[in-house]
């Protein structure tokens, strides 16, 4: 069994995305961090925490790659809901109570999808 490590930066790490109520990025998290730790600290803490099932990954239409709070995954990683992304203040939100049906042809097995709305959030409106 694979002992799960908790260090301080994984515990600021987690707190941060914890608290936030919006996806932060690799570069938003260091801002934020003020010096706590190194690039590499982070990109390490980030993906443990991915696949620990505490965070998902979620990317953005841009292409940047964001961290959100993960909820209700406590048995089964389950990320099965929209992630708005604002195409003004280039926040992303987890619209969790949105959960798009997917219809692909016969013989096709989905395994994941990461499902990006983009437009303009109540804020920049």
């Amino acid at each position: 069994m694979k002992q799960i490590r908790n260090t301080k930066s994984k515990t600021e790490i987690l707190t941060l995305i914890n608290s936030s109520e919006v996806a932060l990025s690799h570069a938003e998290i260091h801002t934020a961090l003020n010096g706590l730790c190194d690039r590499v600290t982070i990109y390490r803490v980030l993906d443990r925490l991915s696949e620990e099932g505490a965070v998902h990954k979620i990317v953005n239409v841009d292409g940047v790659v964001k961290y959100a709070m993960c909820h209700n995954c406590e048995t089964k990683h389950n990320h099965d809901h929209l992630h708005f992304s604002c195409e003004n203040c280039k926040k992303v939100v987890c619209i969790e109570n949105v959960v798009p049906e997917i219809q692909l042809p016969a013989n096709y097995v989905i395994h994941d999808y990461n499902f990006v709305v983009s437009g303009i959030c109540p804020d920049c409106g």
